[in-house]
């Protein structure tokens, strides 16, 4: 156990957040958040997990040693401005890492303000679930000084180095993402469609017992609670190929299923509910096609 108590705060307690925060606070770092406007759900997840309510970012920057920015990927941009514009107020500088799944465009530029604002950036790219007993997460981090970020190895978090250079734990996020959820959006097309088409037995019998097509039918019904937030996810992994020169629009048509699958009522769904059977999202793509 470190002999200094890390203090972490984490913006914000989600799905993956709020795990990222049991597992530093279980393991003996100090946890904040800022909690105010959050809803009734966020504020419990955040108490359950042993979250200390920092009141607003003025405070957080001066209570804090590390900030980890875990959202959604179109509110990145917003929430680190939002912490440039606490530095500049206070003169407080924590170290902010931006973990969220985003370009690498986007997160070189997130850090030309916080560099504005006097702060130092870390970038990292979380691989896997929320962090639990069942399941391994990979946070990968690069920049110019990852130890800050490495210390929360010595608080249960498994850390790998991506590199010297701001972009590249984001880089390394955005290919994995293009080939994990890419794949689940392109079997969720493939899938309705046959159904749709009333051809699923043929289908099936040609794809037989594949490690792919098996490994699909149990992810997409993990999916429909998380595809309104995955639509920017693959928006970004977009940018990512098209800043490359490559084609944007493998991944815009993912970002387009997503947006299909968050405009029905799976998506509605909460974490906290039992995954529909696929048979049921299936149908009800296809009732939505139909209307």
């Amino acid at each position: 156990m470190p002999s200094e108590t890390y203090k972490v705060g984490i913006l914000s307690p989600g799905d993956m957040g709020s795990a990222v925060g049991r597992r530093l606070h279980e393991r003996g770092a100090e946890v904040y958040g800022v909690l105010t406007g959050r809803s009734e759900l966020t504020r419990t997840r955040a108490a359950e997990c042993g979250f200390i309510d920092a009141g607003s970012f003025d405070d957080l920057v001066q209570q804090v040693d590390i900030i980890l920015s875990i959202l959604v990927p179109n509110e990145a941009p917003a929430i680190a401005h939002e912490v440039a514009e606490a530095m500049k107020r206070t003169g407080a500088t924590p170290v902010f890492a931006d973990c969220n799944a985003i370009a690498p465009v986007t997160v070189e530029a997130i850090e030309r303000e916080i560099r504005a604002a006097g702060g130092e950036m870390i970038d990292a790219g979380i691989i896997g679930g929320p962090p639990s007993d069942r399941a391994e997460t990979y946070f990968h981090c690069s920049g110019p000084n990852t130890a800050p970020f490495e210390r929360l190895a010595e608080y249960g978090l498994t850390v790998k180095i991506a590199g010297p250079r701001i972009g590249q734990a984001s880089g390394v996020k955005m290919m994995y993402a293009a080939g994990t959820k890419g794949t689940t959006a392109l079997w969720t097309e493939i899938l309705t469609g046959a159904r749709a088409l009333g051809l699923e037995e043929p289908l099936y019998e040609m794809l037989g017992e594949g490690a792919v097509y098996n490994a699909q039918k149990r992810g997409i019904p993990m999916m429909p609670h998380r595809s309104r937030r995955w639509v920017g996810e693959m928006e970004e992994i977009a940018l990512t190929f098209q800043t490359l020169g490559l084609t944007p629009k493998i991944l815009e048509g993912a970002a387009d299923i997503y947006r299909f699958v968050g405009g029905t009522k799976l998506a509605d769904q909460t974490p906290r509910e039992p995954n529909p059977p696929l048979d049921t999202i299936l149908d009800t793509l296809v009732e939505t096609l139909k209307d």
